[in-house]
């Protein structure tokens, strides 16, 4: 079953800017002060693809081509029946007593145009949508405070986040029951294509329905006791920092840095399988991790290409293999010939 897991990243995931998960299922509704864009900001639909939705050159049209979002326009000829973040969306979900499903994402986003491509284009993916979902697209630029509250969640689920941001809802109170970012058209990446997800939802939803609406209220009840609370003032925070023991820190960061290395990528450089992301915490760990090391003259043992060993690392092995990833990214597409630094995405 597709269970919940990781509840206690909600503390590191939840912040005090993340706004009462309970007063926003509440004010759910589209209110279009909320958004970040004024009507004045907001771009409007281009005559071309305006003209092209009048002469019906299209094959399908959803009631994302009446919205100014750009990004929403960009999925107005999806064969998915979608619905923009509003009243109309929850009481269609209620109607047809079905979950929702929430797409959230923005215009220069590359995942979420690959993932478009692959599932959202996808005549056979869209059938599967339809039948048993009420899909909800949104621009994360245009309602951050949705974008926000079920993201804070996706992070507690799965540990990180991104987008496209995919989340399952239930119909009634919007309550999250499941959710990640991208999925794969296909079986690929080590992981479910979001077709089989989509029917995997689909047949919980019909058969253990009771257990994935307790398990989103038990979701919902922690997000609402983390983001409630207040932040954590600068005092107390150092004080906390101050009273852990410096041997649990080094055990903490000596643990994590294994771990990370057990996906190092002794060829390619980086961390796990592909799609690989540039994600400077995990460099930055291994430095520290590197000089800890050093300051206690520790050597390891084994090559580089062999960390998943059980000798300790050394700080030499911890350093190369976060120059050998930079050295890699430098080589490539996604680093900058002329202002230096790295793009995201080649």
């Amino acid at each position: 079953m597709l269970a919940c897991r990781c509840y206690r990243r909600l503390i590191a995931a939840a912040s005090g800017s993340v706004p009462s998960c309970k007063k926003f299922l509440v004010a759910h509704s589209h209110n279009p002060q909320r958004s970040c864009m004024s009507k004045r900001q907001r771009p409007t639909m281009p005559q071309a693809a305006a003209s092209q939705a009048a002469a019906g050159e299209h094959k399908h049209t959803n009631r994302l081509a009446k919205e100014q979002s750009p990004y929403l326009l960009q999925h107005a000829h999806n064969p998915v029946e979608w619905y923009p973040w509003g009243e109309e969306a929850f009481e269609a979900a209620r109607q047809q007593d079905k979950p929702i499903f929430l797409s959230v994402g923005y215009a220069t986003c590359h995942w979420c145009h690959v993932m478009e491509h692959e599932s959202f284009e996808s005549e056979e993916t869209a059938a599967i949508m339809n039948k048993h979902f009420i899909n909800i697209k949104v621009d994360r630029e245009e309602r951050p405070d949705v974008d926000r509250v079920y993201m804070t969640f996706v992070q507690a689920l799965t540990g990180g986040g991104g987008w496209p941001m995919s989340v399952w809802l239930t119909p009634g109170e919007l309550k999250p029951f499941y959710g990640g970012t991208y999925y794969p058209g296909v079986d690929q990446y080590g992981m479910p294509s979001f077709p089989t997800i989509l029917r995997r939802i689909a047949q919980l939803w019909s058969t253990k329905r009771e257990d994935l609406e307790e398990q989103a209220s038990t979701i919902m009840g922690q997000l609402e006791e983390f983001t409630s609370s207040p932040p954590a003032s600068p005092g107390t925070a150092a004080a906390a920092a101050a009273a852990v023991d410096p041997k649990q820190l080094l055990a903490a960061v000596r643990g994590c840095a294994k771990s990370l290395m057990k996906g190092y990528d002794p060829k390619l450089g980086g961390f796990g399988g592909p799609p690989k992301f540039p994600r400077p915490s995990e460099i930055n760990l291994l430095l520290r991790a590197a000089t800890e090391q050093a300051a206690i003259g520790g050597k390891g043992g084994g090559k580089v290409g062999s960390m998943a060993g059980s000798k300790a690392l050394s700080a030499q092995q911890l350093l190369q293999a976060s120059l050998h990833s930079l050295q890699v990214m430098a080589a490539g597409g996604m680093y900058d010939q002329l202002g230096g630094g790295f793009h995201r995405y080649r």
